[in-house]
């Protein structure tokens, strides 16, 4: 990613040194980071669970 163009994790980057003045500015970009792959996990989960024939039927 080019230095201008702005990235989850070039914003945590960036502002490890301000790590301990105001962790938030570490803390938010992280948060969405994990927040968007548990979503993706949850959705991947009911698509199969709703996709797979192999589970009609089983507890």
């Amino acid at each position: 990613v080019q230095p201008p163009t702005a990235s989850w994790g070039n914003i945590i980057f960036e502002n490890q040194t301000y790590f301990q003045a105001a962790p938030w500015l570490v803390f938010f970009p992280g948060a969405a980071i994990l927040a968007l792959a548990l979503a993706f996990n949850l959705i991947g989960d009911a698509l199969r669970d709703i996709l797979d024939p192999t589970q009609k039927g089983r507890a």
